[in-house]
Order: structure tokens, then sequence, then C-alpha cells
């Protein structure tokens, strides 16, 4: 056989690298313009409204982040079925096929599981929503949260309770404190114990913790047990579905409690609640809520291009969720644009500098600290009036006035 050529050897070379890139597609490779995105969401299982709605955040990025950046962004979607073993394999399965950014994944949980393939690939992640301590305590190098912790939440959420107080006259004295038993739930039950005490600020103790579980399909049980204490007001962390589940057992066992008051959860707030409750039973419900700025020039465009990509929809229904989302995709646009790379180490380095000043929801400049926590986040009050989430406080960014106590069910129209 004759021997081969240096320059046949050397081609023959190039091809099997190029082979062997091809067969590797965990590596990253560089996508010109592109920057490839996993979109990691429970659209299925028991968040599978939240996680759709969510969802409509990261559809309407591509088109907006085209003309803010000049960027192309591909989303690579997986349904993570609000399962953490789910998720764990979808990013696993994400990365291997080219992403190079993941982007959710709403519940804690999951989340937790995704940074961990994030930190083991090298791979971003930008955390949408998701309040877990963990997240940004474990010294991850390539998790970035544009969320609050459930401390801060915690902290804002209670500020605002008390500002209901003063701006309603009221004083309760007592409360009961019902919670899920998820990742977030326990979460911020642990931070409302170690927190509320400290707060002098506050009129009422809690007389009673209740956790039940965030797939039960019945509390009759869990509202006997609230019932009994006779607590003036109910202090909840919820979902969606066990939102809808406390009201409608509420109202069944005719207790009527001063409010319902969330000091930094989902559920009550989200379209399915009204459409599950309709306003009657709807209405009234209180969310100490990170929140957007229907004002803010960036607010008008998410909500055009929302509008034409979704026309039965309307923004303040899927504001939090759609809102976090969008600016999750919004931030990695922007550390692609300035990385110039799809190289992990390369948009993590990028991603620590980021500094937006012009975002959608309220709040400081979106920024990241040592941790990779974005620290400039507030939360709003949000009251639920004629079937639909109005800013009640603060005050410059009230739709209108809070009511506490708040009609008992016979009361309402």
């Amino acid at each position: 056989m004759n021997p081969l050529s240096r320059r046949r050897f050397n081609h023959l070379g190039a091809l099997a690298a190029g082979a062997a890139a091809l067969g590797a597609p965990a590596l990253v490779r560089a996508q010109g313009n592109k920057l490839r995105v996993g979109v990691l969401l429970p659209r299925s299982g028991a968040l599978a409204f939240i996680g759709q709605s969510c969802q409509r955040g990261a559809d309407i990025a591509p088109a907006l982040l085209r003309e803010m950046y000049g960027v192309e962004v591909e989303l690579m979607n997986a349904d993570i079925e609000s399962n953490v073993d789910v998720a764990r394999s979808r990013a696993e399965k994400l990365v291997n096929e080219g992403a190079q950014v993941l982007m959710g994944a709403f519940d804690s949980g999951p989340t937790v599981a995704i940074a961990q393939v994030a930190e083991q690939r090298k791979v971003p992640l930008v955390v949408n929503i998701a309040a877990a301590p963990q997240l940004t305590e474990q010294g991850y190098k390539y998790t970035f949260r544009n969320f609050t912790s459930a401390a801060e939440l915690i902290r804002n959420g209670l500020a605002l309770t008390r500002d209901v107080f003063q701006a309603t006259h009221a004083a309760p004295r007592t409360a009961v404190f019902m919670h899920v038993n998820d990742t977030f739930g326990v979460s911020m039950a642990k931070g409302i114990a170690a927190i509320l005490p400290t707060l002098n600020y506050l009129p009422f103790k809690i007389v009673e913790t209740i956790a039940y579980d965030r797939d039960a399909r019945d509390l009759s049980v869990e509202v006997t047990k609230a019932k009994a204490t006779n607590a003036d007001f109910i202090l909840l962390v919820s979902r969606l579905n066990d939102a809808v589940l406390l009201v409608r057992e509420l109202v069944k066992q005719r207790w009527s409690p001063q409010a319902i008051l969330s000091p930094g959860s989902p559920g009550m707030y989200e379209a399915q609640f009204y459409k599950a409750l309709g306003n009657k039973y709807s209405d009234y419900c209180i969310s100490n809520v990170p929140w957007y700025n229907p004002n803010a020039p960036l607010s008008k465009r998410v909500e055009a291009q929302f509008a034409k990509q979704f026309p039965q929809e309307k923004l303040m229904f899927h504001a939090l969720n759609v809102g976090f989302t969008f600016e999750a995709m919004m931030i990695a646009a922007d550390a692609f644009k300035r990385a110039g790379s799809t190289d992990g180490t390369a948009l993590a380095n990028a991603l620590r500098q980021t500094n937006i000043a012009e975002h959608m929801m309220i709040g400081g400049p979106i920024a990241f600290d040592a941790k990779g926590q974005n620290t400039h986040i507030a939360s709003a009050c949000i009251q639920n009036r004629n079937g639909q989430p109005m800013v009640v406080l603060p005050k410059e960014a009230a739709q209108t006035t809070p009511v506490f106590p708040v009609p008992g069910w016979a009361q309402r129209g």
C-alpha cells in the first residue's frame, strides 16, 4: 500500500475531528449569531397551568430579542412534568442536544436539580422563577437567578402586609399559616418561622401552622382544622390548584376569615384562579409578590408582542410568569451579545457583568452579586378586584386602594 501523503493525512484528520465534534453534541460549538436556549418548564403535571403561562414568556422572546439585540434565539423546549427527576434528565438531554444556556424552571425543587446539571456540564442556567435559598447558597458558578430568594420574598411580603394594615386601619391579632409542603413551601415556612418573630411592627401572631400536599385533591380536613382556630385571617403559601381547592372548601364550610393573604406565592393571581372560581370567590385575595410595571417602555413592547401571538389572552393574568421568563431570555441574549461566544464559561463570565437598566419587572437594574443573585427585585401588593389582579400598594404604583377586612362570602354580589 502506498503511504498517505502529508496533505491527504491532514485532510483525513480534519474530517475525523469534525466527525468527532458532530458525534459529541454536548460540546459547545459556535453557532454564529444564534443562541440555543433550553427552556425547562412544568407544562404538564400539578403545575401545568403556570408552566404553560411561563412558556408564553419564552415564546414571545425570539422576535423581541432579534429587534433589541440583533441576535437569533432558538428555543429548545422541554416539559419537566412538575417532577424533579424528569427535570434533571431533560436538562441533561438538552445539553447533549446542543443547548448553550438553560432557562427555568418555576418550581424550586426541579430548578435545584437543573442547577446541578448546569454546574456539572458548565452550561449557564438563568432562573426565571424559583425562591429556594440553596440555588444561590451552594457556591454554584453557572446559576444566575433573576428572582428573589425565599427570605427576601418573605421580608418584602411581610412589610407590605404591615402597609395593608396601616392603609386600612386594621389590626388583626391572629393568623393561621397554611402552606404547601414542596421545596418552595417548606423554604417559605422556615423563613416565616425565623423572620416573623423579629418583626415588632406586625400586630398578629400565628396560632397554628398547617402543611398540606401540593397535589392534594381534598383540603376539607385542613380547612376544618384552620377554622377551629378562629384566626382572624389566613396567611397562605400556595400553588394554583391548591389555592382553588382551599377557597372552595372555605365557602363550603362557610368560614369567612378577614382575608386570605399570601406573603409571596403564586396561585391567586393566575388566570385559571379567576376562571375556576369566578369573580365572587376569587375577588379580594391578596398576594404580595414581585410584579411588573405596566408603565415601563419594555412592558408595553412585551404586551404588544404578547397580544400579537396570544390574542385570546391578557398579559395582566400572566404578568409575573411571562415577565420573569421573558427577562430571563433577555438576560441570556444580552450576555451572548456581549460575550460574542456560546462557550459556557464565556457566557457565565458575561452574565456576571450583567447590568440592564431598562426592564419590565419592578425594582432596580438587573445585576447579579457574587452568588449569582439579583438583589434589586421589589414586590407589590396585588389584590383581586372585579376578576383581575390590581396593584393596591405601594401607593405610587397603586391602581386602587386595598380592602381589609374583606366581605364575607355571603355578602358578595
